[in-house]
């Protein structure tokens, strides 16, 4: 074999895997039911009666910041919410060129809808899995990427 053609394939090789190192960094993994609750300063099911939503632009991504008017059905950890409390949660896109860089692309699998019911899993003042330190305003996030769930269908805890 020749040189050049062992340096392309070695470049071929190499390119791969920085593509693949860098879709990996690019967002983060699912929680477990587990670790869910245990991050969660509460855990509620309840029905989604409307989302309100607005994009804005931060340098090369696209943020949409949504937040979720829930009614409260059941409360199954921590207390001080109402029976009709507000979450937020977000979504973001890379426009920038190149490749997309280490961090989260925001909530991910079941997003709510308006009319489901589902399970929240909140942060109100802790870590919300997206910022290093959590809401400190008093307000709800979901936790990030996969704080909310239909509420017939938990995720499953790990054996």
């Amino acid at each position: 074999m020749q040189i050049e053609s062992i340096a392309t394939i070695l470049l071929f090789v190499w390119t791969s895997l920085m593509i693949c190192e860098q879709a990996a960094l690019a967002d983060q993994r699912p929680w477990s039911q587990d670790e869910l609750e245990t991050m969660a300063t509460h855990v509620v099911v309840g029905k989604v009666k409307a989302i309100y939503s607005f994009k804005e632009r931060k340098g090369d991504y696209e943020y949409t910041r949504l937040v979720a008017e829930v009614k409260i059905d059941k409360h199954e950890k921590g207390d001080g919410a109402n029976d009709l409390i507000y979450v937020r949660y977000f979504t973001s896109a890379w426009k920038g060129s190149g490749p997309v860089p280490p961090g989260s692309s925001g909530h991910a699998g079941f997003l709510p809808k308006h009319g489901g019911t589902y399970r929240f899993y909140l942060s109100k003042k802790g870590y919300d899995g997206a910022s290093l330190d959590g809401p400190k305003d008093g307000g709800f996030n979901i936790i990030c990427p996969n704080g909310v769930q239909p509420a017939d269908h938990p995720l499953e805890k790990k054996k």
